[in-house]
């Protein structure tokens, strides 16, 4: 398989530095559908404003500051959903996803035995989801993606018998996921994870009735097609999300991302659907609910 020439954490630890000044607040709170509070606070850091001497506990306050008061900790490998799991039990506003990445799956060296860790922590009430899985053609090479595929379709069935949504990751690979969700039969709730396909491609995953989270790469100059998509997505299929510490949006593009700079996402998805403020962040958080929650 092609190796990744980095790792998420080594990625990460190359991005570290100042974190941007906080925006401001939204008029009605909203949840980050996906973050890795753990890459954050471990190699990157926490931004300022918490006299909060646990980091997490610090992250979470900077965000509610703003009108983030909910956040859905991702998991990638078995480390990081084990990590996430616990972190959920002990914080009322995370709840957790847990799952391999698809290029994980292709580097492990027991493919099974993961996938039963997984599934032996899907079961726990503050799991609320499974991913992020799903297919990458940019970081996995031909060689990789019979694992991939193979990963994908067990957390699939993995999401159907814990009734959990199922978090997917979409890189280069859109008829591809859309094929095995086909085959298998899609969960009940399904989020595209930082959806970054066109406006047709869109359009077949609202049709299907599946979520689609939009990452700070809507606020890129170059992401036109990626605002046609959202302005045509309706407001009760919309997510927003950091995917922390990567994605960062505009105009802090390049500086670490935590779950507080949120509002700058969700201020431009109404700018460019044309919704009220208010009213997109009223779909978002009830979305939210409905796909992760209750959180208390």
């Amino acid at each position: 398989m092609s190796e990744p020439t980095e790792s998420r954490r080594q990625r990460a630890s190359r991005r570290a530095g100042e974190f941007p000044p906080a925006p401001e607040p939204l008029p009605r709170p909203v949840l980050d559908s996906h973050t890795h509070l753990d890459i954050t606070v471990n190699e990157v850091g926490v931004p300022q404003g918490s006299s909060a001497a646990d980091p997490v506990a610090a992250a979470i306050e900077v965000a509610a500051a703003v009108g983030v008061d909910r956040l859905v900790q991702v998991g990638v490998d078995v480390e990081s959903s084990r990590w996430g799991a616990e972190v959920a039990g002990r914080y009322p506003a995370v709840v957790a996803t847990v799952a391999l990445h698809p290029n994980e799956a292709p580097r492990c060296h027991d493919l099974d035995a993961s996938l039963r860790e997984i599934e032996t922590l899907a079961a726990e009430d503050r799991v609320r989801g499974i991913g992020e899985t799903g297919m990458d053609f940019y970081r996995t090479g031909d060689e990789g993606r019979a694992a991939q595929e193979e990963s994908f379709r067990a957390h699939i069935a993995i999401a159907k018998r814990y009734a959990k949504t199922l978090v997917i990751h979409d890189r280069d690979a859109h008829a591809d996921v859309l094929r095995i969700l086909d085959d298998e039969g899609a969960p009940e709730t399904v989020v595209l994870h930082c959806f970054s396909g066109d406006a047709e491609f869109a359009a077949e995953c609202v049709r299907r009735g599946y979520l689609l989270s939009f990452a700070g790469t809507v606020t890129f100059g170059s992401a036109g097609a990626l605002r046609e998509a959202a302005a045509l997505t309706p407001l009760d299929q919309i997510l927003v999300e950091t995917d922390a510490p990567y994605l960062t949006p505009m105009p802090h593009r390049g500086r670490p991302n935590a779950s507080y700079l949120i509002p700058l996402t969700v201020r431009a998805l109404a700018t460019h659907t044309g919704a009220d403020l208010d009213d997109l962040c009223a779909a978002i958080s009830a979305t939210g609910e409905r796909a992760f929650g209750p959180w208390s």
